[in-house]
């Protein structure tokens, strides 16, 4: 474990004006000091009486942490680490930023919460702000607790609208944990929650590297994957078909960029055969690669938009459904069947709010664009060129993946789909080499995947390129078998 004098103190680090951290998160002391009883403690606790997501709970042992501020965190035992994960991809502006607290403290203290049948001026404030940065023809917001249920909302709005019940979703996506939800998940995730919603089908998206179409460029990749879409269309039935959802940047499943053309194609699609296109920007939206939401940087314009994380960080759950005033006016006079008691609630709201004078104020997708192009994508392109075991490098803005491989003529995965075990053990072996020297990575299945907070400084971006720079040299061992 790195120590903590040998980590930076502060959120932010005198670098070009450009890319220097947001001045609201300035000179915040780490604060990482070794604590052994409150860190038995903690274990303790959790071992004893939390149930962990996604986990067999005797064969974990969680990290306690201690605290966080910008883009680190640390724990008792005094090591603090580079979130390059952002947690789980959502700390967008970064850890106990202080424009975020003082907002949910001033909210707290004139008006902690309110049922969401009452207006709010906060809950509407952000509302109005959602709408503003959404496309043209998009003025309601559905407010929810997060992604899944923004989800669940989403199908259940193009549903009643189409009054047609099956759902499209592509393979390797990941769209919630709620029923139909995790049935529109197209990864391993989903496997032991089937039987759930039995209207959905799944479909092969872009995916040029494992090109599953055998396209020989971004332009084929486009035309054979619209081709195939069109087909199970067909085959399932559009009469039978109410929405397509799709990660506009599919986010845990590998950073996958859509090729060009791919996006207005599925709303083309869409167009032609009477379905409502769901764009999921749960992860993606609010800055991630340097757009409000991803897919206005492909010149697509959905139905309904899903979103979460981002809006406010997850200092408080908060999620929704940015709705056309097409499907919107629906439900003028007739009752959306369909609440949840803490929707848009007030203490979220306004951390909402604050982040989006914060995006303002600081400039962030500017930055995030600046730094994604300017320092992120060169030196993870020289990582590939360096090291055997990298096949690809792929993403935009502040949201990238590497793509680990055995082989680079074959492009066998460093470690097999799925795996998990000794299987899984070159990947392990790589983020315990990172968290070492001072770095929490975000690995999964083959890939290593950099997700910063957006507040990161310039120098911190590039001490933690550097420690993944040196982890892979045990991803080139282990190909290298």
């Amino acid at each position: 474990m790195t120590d903590a004098s040998t980590v930076s103190g502060t959120a932010t680090i005198a670098t070009p004006a450009s890319a220097a951290a947001p001045s609201a998160a300035a000179a915040v002391p780490t604060g990482a000091v070794a604590d052994p009883e409150a860190n038995a403690r903690v274990r303790a606790d959790d071992r004893a009486h939390v149930f962990h997501s996604w986990s067999a709970q005797a064969l974990i042992d969680p990290h306690p942490v201690a605290g966080g501020a910008g883009a680190s965190f640390w724990d008792y035992e005094g090591n603090t680490f580079l979130d390059f994960s952002s947690q789980l991809v959502n700390l967008n502006l970064g850890h106990q930023h202080p424009d975020l607290v003082a907002a949910i403290q001033a909210q707290a203290g004139r008006l902690a919460t309110i049922q969401p049948s009452m207006a709010n001026d906060v809950r509407g404030d952000l509302a109005r702000r959602i709408c503003e940065v959404a496309p043209e023809g998009m003025s309601k917001v559905f407010f929810t607790n997060g992604g899944a249920d923004a989800v669940e909302n989403a199908v259940r709005m193009a549903r009643l609208v189409t009054g047609k019940r099956k759902v499209l979703a592509a393979y390797r996506s990941y769209h919630g944990n709620t029923s139909t939800a995790i049935t529109l998940t197209g990864d391993p995730r989903r496997w032991a929650n089937e039987p759930a919603d039995g209207s959905v089908a799944h479909f092969f998206g872009p995916y040029a590297y494992r090109s599953p179409f055998h396209s020989a460029s971004p332009e084929e990749e486009t035309r054979r994957a619209l081709e195939h879409l069109e087909q199970t269309i067909i085959l399932e039935g559009a009469s039978t078909i109410g929405a397509i959802i799709l990660e506009s940047v599919v986010g845990t499943n590998g950073v996958l960029v859509p090729p060009p053309g791919y996006l207005p194609g599925v709303r083309a699609l869409c167009d032609r055969y009477g379905i409502v296109y769901i764009a999921d920007e749960v992860m993606v939206g609010f800055g991630r690669i340097g757009e409000w939401f991803a897919f206005q940087a492909f010149d697509v314009v959905p139905d309904l938009i899903t979103f979460a994380k981002g809006i406010n960080s997850g200092y408080v759950p908060l999620g929704g459904v940015i709705i056309s005033d097409e499907i919107a006016a629906r439900f003028d006079t007739v009752a959306f069947p369909g609440g949840l008691t803490y929707s848009g609630h007030p203490l979220a709201c306004a951390a909402g709010v604050a982040t989006f004078e914060v995006f303002a104020r600081d400039g962030i997708l500017e930055r995030v664009r600046d730094l994604g192009a300017r320092v992120v994508e060169p030196r993870l392109r020289a990582m590939a060129a360096k090291h055997p075991s990298v096949g690809e490098v792929r993403g935009q803005g502040l949201f990238w993946a590497i793509e680990l491989v055995k082989d680079a003529e074959t492009r066998e995965p460093l470690v097999p789909f799925n795996a998990s075990g000794p299987d899984a053990a070159p990947m392990a072996a790589i983020a315990a080499a990172c968290k070492k020297e001072g770095l929490w990575p975000f690995t999964h299945f083959n890939r290593v995947h950099v997700a910063p907070p957006l507040v990161i400084s310039e120098e911190d971006l590039v001490r933690g390129l550097d420690i993944i720079d040196r982890a892979l040299d045990v991803a080139d061992r282990a190909a290298a078998g």
